[in-house]
């Protein structure tokens, strides 16, 4: 398979915490559809400390994986909600 484009897309959405609205990370996401994985080339600006979980409220709403031989979090549904 295809490695996705670095470049990526130019429309960044912010990306927060489900359950305390903490923002995590700007990242460039491309289409219409729910956030399922966020490529980490891709994201603008991180506000994490620890790896895929809320600084302020603690909570894991990813997990570290490689898709397409590139590394991105896998989304756990429902944890986190964009704008």
């Amino acid at each position: 398979m295809a490695k996705p484009n670095k470049k990526g897309p130019t429309k960044t959405v912010d990306i927060f915490c489900a359950r305390c609205k903490t923002l995590l990370f700007k990242y460039r996401k491309g289409g219409k559809g729910a956030l399922v994985k966020c490529f980490k080339e891709r994201i603008v600006k991180d506000f994490t400390i620890e790896s895929a979980t809320c600084p302020e409220c603690g909570v894991v709403f990813g997990r570290d994986t490689l898709v397409r031989g590139t590394p991105a979090f896998k989304i756990i549904g429902g944890k986190v909600t964009m704008k």
